[in-house]
């Protein structure tokens, strides 16, 4: 399959194009032919510990990198019926972590339902929140809210430079992210013993892997409190996924097989034992079951016999299954790893 054909009759391929070319022109060596050389196949869930919410792929951004094609004119959007269902969902279970995502998950009506809903749960909140959001005329009260119940924000942050930011999410965003990390620090984000947790998230402008997390993040705390008197907690690296956008971008610009040569020479055993999918249960906007954000993406739902929709939802099975993997998998076993929560390894 030339690779001048992906996205050749719409901006970006469908999945199943994706996956096409994740297959016939992916790695040599499958990604499930290498799990098993390294005794790790088939793949299983350890135990969910983080229930993950995408509640949808409108955004008030259209960022180069975004795996999910989230943007201004999106119109999938988590409905109350489904939200409702998840929170009947999360009741039946103690998992600790809520992970609400999207699109700009702030953008949804019912944002703020859902946290109240898993806060009176007593679980814990995390927004990942794209930080110009806070400064929507019709979010003027979100930073206040989002500190109110407690909810931790992991904000996306490619570069403390200009340049690098605005390259990779459009023009003035990193003037707004500044504007809003020091909100978020009034409010008391990201400060000593507040309680109010604050991390950003960094990825590569480009097709390279990320460097090592904690050398990053020591650059980053230094840069941001120096130049712009911000602080926060931790700092995740994050790889780029070979999917959606950004395999978009790695096609027309002549760089995908390098970039997956790349990730299967850096792939790494340690980093396959503790990838996000085996303790995370992703679901869709739509209500629909997925182990991870990626995979929903690629329309690689539950298998196995799980159930396939948040109305069927069955902890007992769902804690203990079968992941589904393909070749972008690769792309949170390279290096140090790569998960919602930083570097695995």
């Amino acid at each position: 399959m030339p690779l001048t054909l992906l996205g050749q009759q719409n901006p970006l391929a469908s999945p199943s194009e994706q996956l096409k070319l994740l297959t016939e022109c992916g790695p040599r060596l499958p990604f499930e032919t290498r799990l098993a050389h390294a005794g790790l196949s088939p793949l299983y869930t350890t135990g969910i510990t983080v229930f993950q919410i995408n509640v949808g792929k409108l955004c008030n951004q259209t960022c180069r990198h975004c795996h999910v094609d989230a943007g201004p004119d999106r119109t999938e959007i988590m409905s109350r019926e489904t939200a409702e269902l998840c929170v009947a969902a999360l009741a039946q279970t103690d998992i600790p972590t809520v992970d609400v995502t999207g699109g700009a998950p702030e953008l949804n009506p019912n944002f703020r339902w859902l946290v109240e809903q898993a806060r009176r749960l007593n679980r814990q909140v995390m927004d990942r929140c794209n930080l110009s959001v806070l400064l929507l005329p019709s979010q003027v009260d979100l930073a206040e809210f989002l500190a109110r119940h407690h909810v931790e924000i992991i904000a996306s942050l490619p570069s403390y430079r200009a340049s690098q930011t605005d390259t990779q999410r459009g023009d003035g965003i990193f003037e707004k992210s500044i504007h809003a990390l020091r909100l978020l620090n009034r409010f008391g984000y990201g400060q000593p013993d507040s309680g109010l947790v604050l991390n950003l998230v960094y990825n590569p402008v480009g097709a390279f892997l990320p460097p090592k997390q904690e050398a990053i993040e020591a650059q980053f705390k230094k840069e941001l409190r120096t130049r712009h008197g911000i602080t926060f907690n931790r700092l995740y690296t994050i790889t780029n996924m070979p999917i959606s956008r950004f395999l978009e971008f790695l096609v027309e610009s002549g760089n995908y097989d390098q970039y997956m040569t790349r990730l299967v020479n850096a792939f790494n055993p340690a980093a396959a034992t503790g990838v996000m999918c085996r303790s995370t249960l992703s679901i869709g906007w739509d209500g629909r079951l997925y182990d991870c954000d990626f995979n929903q993406v690629l329309d690689l739902p539950l298998n196995h016999g799980m159930p396939s929709h948040i109305r069927d939802f069955d902890p007992t099975q769902l804690h203990h299954r079968r992941i589904i993997t393909h070749n972008h998998c690769y792309g949170c076993t390279a290096g140090s790893g790569s998960s919602c929560g930083g570097a695995t390894s």
